[in-house]
């Protein structure tokens, strides 16, 4: 690469932090803002800082090549409407063709551009290479889609133009598709938002997670919480559309006064959504349906709590209104605020809990019923979400069982049985899905299988994965509360990474064909991944570290993505980790160091017990 040619020329962007205001008596720490000296240029991706607001700077006349370049790659990370700033420094019929808002190609840092190359005669003009670190690309539906890092290597070509006096400017003529962004720019510019659909043929939300601008986005004008309905209208993702269904028509969009580019809330913090002629015509309990995926897609964006939407047909008059108290009844399982317990099995082998709802670490008490009273030695536990059955592995990892929690039972016969030769080649951990339905993975290599019991009970039906995992072995799965995905943990040539899957579901009632399909990548940039669990609709976290670095626990999106401020506190030598669907309550892991851990908001890790291993939380 050469030297950094943004080090010097013209600033291609001013970037300013926002202050807080200083009023009467001056306070400390606050300073006024400069109101002359020069402007000097900052390095794109410098850091991520949601503050700071980008006002993009045209180029000079008589601008050097350099400060073309130099200058467009700030401007694309600017607020500018309808990048017209950026626009400035193509040619225009190269303006006319580029289509900022089509993809965006995510970089570790900002792009590097290299040593310029003099044209030949049959293509003069100059050109200049970029050089980065690709990380993800974002699509049209606003999807992020992760890779493995990869070197990016494109190509920027600038021609001379003639202006209007006859003078000869130096133009952007050809250029990589949409925008070209690094890692702190992007956070800073767009935000996650779950956009939420119905499971296919049933009444419970599932997260879709897309990315929207923080502010007003430069091409449509839309405030984001404009833009999360739009996209909300638009449909789910491709990845997610086949286990899914929107109970918007076909067609159905905004429809904003003249003039109108954004929605706007009343004192009461309600919203009124006005819609096409498409959805002027749907029944009353669609119309709720339609509102309550509103208000789960709106919940987490805005500072103020949605309390209501209302709807309204074409011409303006009511189509129907739903509160955020009755739109809870299409959550998925568990979010409903309801404090779940935390399991672990204890040193002598038993499922024990601790009580949800009790701010004080207390005694935990072991469960009833077989799982509780030692008549099962076991090493590997799932509870289900209601909290009334679990499902246990014998110790030696050979055998599945399940069990009553909440009475006294007898211990019936093995539901799974692998013949695998060694514990570490037998069963993984089982988990329940919202459904009701009992997963685990057989890990012998000599008969490897994904397994469901529908119920929790019967015989365990062979779930297909398409495409055929080509050698990689299952390691631990974990289903979300809506059952439409799975978490899987995949080993292969030494190497556990962490994989997302759609569950589909085809066939009949009494012969149902359950597949997973289209696994994508849920932790690209981890050389590892050594345990997962789901952390809310959308959200995972996992124990794992990247190359050449410690072992870490952190956040991280279904899609991918991380968000800013995800990795947790230090904690040595993790096996398990568990989330509760309810994102308030505290993660739980087991350490080798430390035992059973908990993390509540704000704190650091709690040691809850000193012994004790195969900590969950129902699910």
């Amino acid at each position: 690469m050469g030297a950094d040619p943004r080090r010097k020329g013209r600033a291609g962007v001013l970037r300013v932090s926002a202050l807080l205001s200083c009023s009467g008596v001056l306070l400390a720490g606050c300073a006024s803002m400069p109101d002359s000296g020069d402007v000097h240029a900052v390095k794109a991706s410098q850091r991520a800082d949601s503050q700071v607001r980008v006002y993009a700077v045209p180029p000079r006349k008589g601008a050097t090549p350099d400060e073309i370049v130099t200058g467009f790659l700030e401007a694309m990370t600017s607020d500018d409407p309808n990048f017209g700033t950026a626009r400035s420094y193509l040619t225009p019929q190269t303006s006319k063709k580029w289509r900022p808002e089509a993809s965006t190609t995510v970089l570790v840092a900002a792009p590097d551009p290299g040593a310029p190359v003099l044209g030949e005669r049959d293509n003069p003009g100059m050109s200049y290479p970029l050089f980065g670190r690709q990380i993800a690309t974002v699509d049209a539906q606003h999807a992020y889609q992760p890779i493995t890092p990869a070197d990016y290597r494109r190509s920027i070509h600038l021609s001379q133009q003639s202006g209007k006096d006859g003078s000869k400017e130096w133009r952007i003529d050809s250029l990589p598709p949409g925008l070209l962004l690094g890692t702190s720019d992007f956070q800073r510019n767009y935000h996650s938002v779950n956009k939420y659909f119905f499971a296919s043929g049933r009444g419970v939300m599932v997260a879709d997670p897309v990315y929207i601008r923080q502010r007003q986005d430069p091409v449509t004008r839309m405030d984001p919480v404009t833009q999360a309905v739009s996209a909300l209208l638009e449909g789910p993702t491709n990845w997610l559309k086949p286990v899914v269904e929107s109970r918007f028509p076909t067609g159905t969009a905004l429809k904003l006064k003249e003039g109108v580019r954004s929605l706007s809330f009343d004192d009461r913090n309600g919203l009124k959504v006005p819609l096409n002629d498409k959805a002027s015509h749907v029944g009353r309990p669609q119309c709720l349906r339609m509102a309550a995926q509103i208000l789960f897609t709106l919940k987490d964006l805005t500072s103020a709590r949605v309390e209501q939407v209302e709807l309204l047909r074409s011409d303006g008059s009511q189509l129907c209104v739903l509160s955020s108290g009755q739109a809870e009844e299409y959550a998925p399982d568990h979010a409903s605020g309801r404090p779940d317990n935390q399991y672990f099995v204890d040193n002598k082998s038993r499922l024990a809990l601790l009580a949800g709802g009790a701010k004080e670490i207390g005694e935990p008490q072991n469960v009833p019923g077989p799982f509780g009273d030692g008549r099962l030695q076991m090493s590997m536990v799932a509870v289900a979400r209601d909290e009334h059955t679990a499902a246990a592995v014998l110790k030696d990892n050979s055998k599945l069982f399940t069990a009553s929690i909440a009475s006294n039972s007898e211990l019936g016969t093995p539901l799974v049985t692998s013949k695998g030769t060694t514990p570490d080649n037998r069963l993984s951990a089982p988990s329940w899905d919202g459904r009701g339905d009992l997963w685990v993975a057989d890990r012998n290599p000599a008969d490897p299988a994904l397994l469901r019991l529908a119920g929790g009970e019967g015989k365990p039906q062979e779930v297909k994965i398409v495409p055929d995992l080509e050698g990689a072995r299952i390691e631990a799965l974990k289903v979300s509360a809506d059952g439409v995905r799975v978490a899987l943990l995949l080993t292969k040539d030494g190497r556990t990474t962490l994989k997302i899957g759609r569950v589909e579901r085809h066939g009949t009632l009494s012969e149902p064909v359950v597949s997973v399909t289209e696994l994508r990548p849920a932790a690209p940039q981890m050389e590892t991944v050594t345990a997962v669990s789901w952390a809310g609709p959308s959200r995972l976290v996992v124990v794992g570290k990247e190359s050449g670095g410690v072992q870490q626990v952190r956040y991280i999106q279904t899609d991918g993505s991380t968000l800013p401020n995800a990795i947790l506190p230090g904690l040595n030598q993790v096996k398990a980790v568990a989330a509760s669907d309810d994102e308030s309550r505290p993660l739980v892991a087991y350490s080798e160091e430390d035992g059973i851990v908990r993390l509540p908001a704000g704190a650091n890790w709690q040691t809850l017990v000193e012994q004790g291993s195969s900590p969950v939380y129902p699910g």
